[in-house]
């Protein structure tokens, strides 16, 4: 190989042995999820709510420092081929970067004035979804500044990180479903 030549790229991640899907791995996810929404649902928030807003803004600062960082981490070994399970990681890095924007969005939303129609961790679940999704039925709108600027920042960390990360699962599941072709089938 000459010196202008680069070496080939690694070869995607193989398949799991045996079936298409890993059950191992999806039952990690699916616990994984559960046990998120668990703590969802039931930790208590008052800590970071009115009582101390600063540790609210902290926490929530470094929480998406935090998952900005792994999903970063997780893409580039996707995109190397060096990570093991990238679309189990990367399923689950999105899961928890709604929920750390809905538990930020609830916390807020403790504040009277701030948000129109969030009451509960289910509406702010589910404003947190519908602002994913870009959907915007309206029923639910910021209207103080600090969820304003939360929902600014959603925006601009789903742009940049989780359109990302769902760009580096699809290129995952397509090789892995490419090497899987090349195999032919199982006998």
């Amino acid at each position: 190989m000459s010196e202008s030549q680069s070496p080939p790229p690694p070869p995607p991640p193989s398949p799991p042995p045996g079936g298409f899907v890993d059950l191992r791995a999806t039952g990690l996810l699916l616990g994984s999820f559960t046990l998120l929404m668990a703590a969802y649902f039931t930790l208590p928030l008052r800590f970071l709510g009115l009582a101390h807003p600063l540790l609210g803004w902290l926490a929530f600062a470094a929480a998406l420092t935090g998952l900005s960082t792994l999903l970063l981490e997780k893409m580039l070994g996707a995109v190397r081929g060096t990570e093991r399970r990238p679309v189990i990681w990367l399923v689950f890095l999105i899961g928890l970067s709604m929920t750390v924007f809905a538990t930020t969005y609830y916390v807020l939303a403790e504040r009277t004035g701030e948000f129109e129609g969030l009451r509960t961790r289910l509406d702010a679940l589910y404003f947190t979804i519908v602002t994913l999704a870009t959907v915007g039925y309206g029923d639910i709108t910021p209207s103080g500044q600090g969820p304003r600027l939360v929902v600014i920042l959603q925006i601009g960390y789903n742009f940049v990180f989780l359109a990302a990360a769902a760009g580096t699962l699809s290129r995952t599941i397509r090789a892995g479903l490419d090497v899987r072709a090349h195999r032919g089938p199982r006998p």
